[in-house]
């Protein structure tokens, strides 16, 4: 099976320092590439002359998370991509499980490995954790993650698993299938299209794993608290549109009619925080979704596979009103 790992780079030659020579060390049964977003630093020239056996594409333009990974990909020739990202650290093979999965059936569309925190290494991280699910609203939630809350990790997600979305963070997917649904919707830039492009996956009939005993360490781990409005305001445009774009039938306006109640609680809690930015982010996230509401009605297909999407009604009941704080309580 013929694996291509692909990190995707702008402007980030220090992040390259410190996570490459891992990716490097325990990748041997993979070609690796850097997708360089037209970086203006000299992170193409530190990977070339350091790291020769990695390939090199250049991309024309910084088009974010989807365009610049689309760019690339069209440039690859492997069965399996891993959509890598430049701060994560890799672990002794980690790519065995993975393929052994790939290998249990073509059914398998994409694979996430266990996430964990690079910077407290016994915690869950914040992007991905140990899988994700949707609940009926669309908020995203992971094993190991709910909201502000991470697990310590104690073997307890050291299985294989069937889940709705794998992180973006570490992304395996049979290239055949990304191109197949359509690669990732660059009209959201950045930010859950990694998740719209799972569930598109799912909608054609392929299966989503994680597999727990591939590990990796990301140092991202954004939360409510240390996110920038500019991230607040992609998260909360994107997963309305992405709602809109995947659900079928008429019900989905009743749900996004009650997400826009429950953005507004969100919005409100900002305030009560003293973070008037991202409370405006919220309002602009709602302006920017109406202005493209007509273009994703456009893009809804009747799905091929007619599975439900959520797992349970309202994460954010679960966690905020009857306080279930872990995944094995919902």
């Amino acid at each position: 099976m013929k694996i291509a790992v692909v990190i995707l780079n702008w402007n980030g030659r220090s992040l390259l320092e410190q996570f490459l020579p891992s990716v490097v060390k325990y990748s041997k049964e993979a070609t690796i590439y850097m997708a360089d977003n037209a970086s203006t630093d000299d992170s193409v020239d530190y990977v070339s002359i350091s790291f020769p056996e990695i390939r090199i594409i250049k991309n024309e333009v910084n088009g974010g998370y989807a365009k610049g990974y689309n760019d690339a990909l069209a440039k690859v020739d492997a069965e399996i991509v891993c959509l890598l990202n430049s701060d994560v650290e890799v672990t002794e093979n980690w790519l065995t499980p993975i393929i052994n999965a790939f290998e249990v059936s073509e059914k398998i569309g994409a694979i996430q490995p266990k996430i964990l925190d690079y910077k407290r290494k016994n915690k869950f991280e914040y992007a991905g954790a140990a899988g994700g699910f949707l609940d009926k609203f669309g908020y995203p939630y992971c094993r190991g993650r709910i909201f502000e809350t991470l697990e310590e990790d104690i073997g307890q997600y050291n299985d294989t698993l069937d889940i709705f979305w794998a992180s973006g963070a570490c992304l395996f997917i049979r290239k055949a299938v990304f191109e197949e649904v359509g690669k990732l919707d660059e009209d959201f830039f950045a930010h859950q299209e990694e998740i719209d492009l799972c569930w598109r996956v799912r909608n054609y009939g392929y299966d989503i794993q994680y597999v727990g005993l591939s590990e990796v360490y990301h140092l991202g781990g954004a939360t409510l608290e240390t996110i920038n409005p500019k991230k607040t305001f992609l998260n909360f445009r994107n997963n309305l549109l992405m709602m809109v774009k995947n659900t079928s039938g008429t019900f989905i306006w009743f749900i996004i009619f009650v997400r826009m109640l429950l953005d507004g609680v969100a919005a409100f809690k900002f305030i009560i925080e003293r973070k008037p930015s991202h409370c405006l982010a919220i309002l602009k996230a709602h302006l920017s979704f109406y202005r493209n509401l007509p273009t994703f009605v456009k893009k809804r297909k009747k799905p091929k596979d007619q599975r439900k999407y959520y797992s349970i009604s309202s994460v954010v009941w679960q966690y905020y009103i009857l306080n279930k704080k872990l995944f094995n309580r919902l």
